[in-house]
C-alpha cells in the first residue's frame, strides 16, 4: 500500500502544482499550453497506473476471465505494437516484425486476444522506453508442435545482473529504469502469460540489448 500510494501522490501533488499555475490570470499562452500537456501526460499515467492495479487485483481475486479462442500472433504483435508507432519515430527507433515460421500459415495459440495485448505492449513499452534514440526493437515469432513462441528484443543497455531475478516483482525499478517507470508493467505482463498457459522471461542478449521470451503452451 505503501508504493502503490506513492506511486500515485506523486503525480497527483505535480497535478494540483499545475492547477495552481494555469489559474494565474497573466499567464502567457505559449506557457498555458506546456502546461496543459504535461497535465494530461500526468492524468494519463494515473489512468494507467490505477487500471494496471485493478487487473492486477482481479487476477490475484481469481476473478479476471479469459477467454479461450484461436489468437493470431502476426494480429496481437499489430494490435500491440500500434499504441507506440508515434512515440517511437519521435525516437527515431525502428520496429522490425519476422515470422520464423516456414509454412505459408500463421503462428497462433488459444487464449485471450485483449489480455495477450495488454501484456505484449508492456513488454514492448519497457523496450521502447530503454532503447536509445535511433536504436531498434525487433519482434520474431515461430509455432511449432511443443509452443508458440514471441520474442521481443532491443539494442538498449540491456539489464543489472543483480536487476534480472528481480524484473517481474511488483514495483521493482532496476538501476536502468527510466525516471517514469512504476515497476508494475512486466509484473502485469507476466502475469497476464501465466494465466493462460504460458512463461516469460528476460535475459541480455549476447550482442548487447535486451530479450523477452513470451511462450504459449497447447
Amino acid at each position: 500500500m505503501a508504493d502503490i500510494s506513492h506511486q500515485i501522490r506523486s503525480p497527483l501533488t505535480s497535478s494540483n502544482l499545475i492547477v495552481s499555475l494555469l489559474m494565474e490570470q497573466e499567464l502567457p499562452l505559449k506557457r498555458r499550453r506546456q502546461l496543459l500537456r504535461e497535465l494530461t501526460q500526468l492524468l494519463s499515467r494515473i489512468d494507467w497506473l490505477v487500471e494496471s492495479l485493478l487487473k492486477m487485483s482481479k487476477m490475484d481475486a481469481g476473478t479476471a476471465r479469459f477467454k479461450h479462442l484461436p489468437v493470431s500472433v502476426p494480429e496481437l504483435v499489430k494490435q500491440a505494437s500500434e499504441p507506440l508507432i508515434i512515440p517511437m519515430e519521435l525516437r527515431e527507433q525502428t520496429l522490425e516484425i519476422i515470422n520464423l515460421n516456414d509454412t505459408k500459415g500463421f503462428p497462433q495459440f488459444e487464449g485471450d486476444f485483449a489480455w495477450s495485448t495488454e501484456a505484449v505492449l508492456n513488454i514492448l513499452k519497457n523496450c521502447m522506453e530503454h532503447t536509445p534514440i535511433g536504436g531498434w526493437i525487433r519482434i520474431s515469432f515461430l509455432q511449432n508442435a511443443i509452443y508458440t513462441e514471441i520474442t521481443i528484443e532491443d539494442n538498449g543497455p540491456g539489464f543489472d545482473k543483480e536487476d534480472l531475478p528481480h524484473l517481474f516483482e511488483r514495483f521493482y525499478k532496476g538501476k536502468n529504469a527510466s525516471e517514469h517507470s512504476v515497476g508494475i508493467g512486466l509484473a502485469l505482463a507476466r502475469m497476464i502469460v501465466t494465466q493462460q498457459n504460458g512463461t516469460l522471461k528476460a535475459e541480455n542478449r549476447p550482442e548487447g540489448g535486451a530479450r523477452f521470451i513470451l511462450k504459449f503452451y497447447p
